[in-house]
């Protein structure tokens, strides 16, 4: 039985899917949910010419943890499931999405974390990474992994938006 649980959500087609994964959990269960949006703003870019050049990138990006928050909020009081969606930001001093993501489950004393996970494979797994597979190689609570290949791919056949523009590492 699980009372509290941790869902990342971010935009994409993948992470919906993992949220209404733990969205029926959490109403199966009586767990309270936690949706959590993480913002991670690049450090500022410099010009040849000296000058700082930081895009209003965070601004962006927290308006859109405010709409998914939002988003999440509708769709647990639809479902009756108890909780909050939570914003958080990357540490700019060597955190990153994974491990603010533990830190997240830490503090929300979260029993499962749910994430979406993209299924990449060779190449694009090499070159783009996961933020679910490193989150499991640092979590130190269960974690359940919702494959998304499907829901990216219903998404494209309905034309609708599978990822959300993310900063640049």
């Amino acid at each position: 039985m699980y009372n509290r649980i941790l869902v990342p959500i971010d935009g994409s087609a993948t992470a919906s899917h993992a949220f209404d994964e733990a969205l029926k959990l959490a109403h199966e269960t009586g767990a309270e949910l936690q949706a959590l949006y993480v913002v991670d703003t690049p450090p500022p870019s410099y010009d040849a010419a000296g000058g700082v050049y930081y895009p209003d990138i965070r601004d962006a990006l927290l308006k859109e943890g405010a709409h998914l928050s939002a988003d999440a909020v509708e769709r647990m009081k639809r479902e009756g499931v108890k909780g909050s969606p939570r914003v958080v930001e990357v540490d700019l001093t060597g955190d990153d999405v994974a491990h603010r993501i533990l830190q997240s489950s830490v503090e929300f004393n979260a029993d499962l974390v749910v994430m979406g996970t993209h299924g990449r494979r060779g190449w694009r797994r090499l070159v783009l990474g996961s933020v679910a597979e490193h989150f499991m190689r640092v979590a130190n609570r269960p974690v359940l992994l919702i494959p998304g290949r499907d829901a990216e791919a219903r998404a494209e056949q309905v034309g609708t938006k599978t990822e959300t523009p993310k900063a640049p590492s």
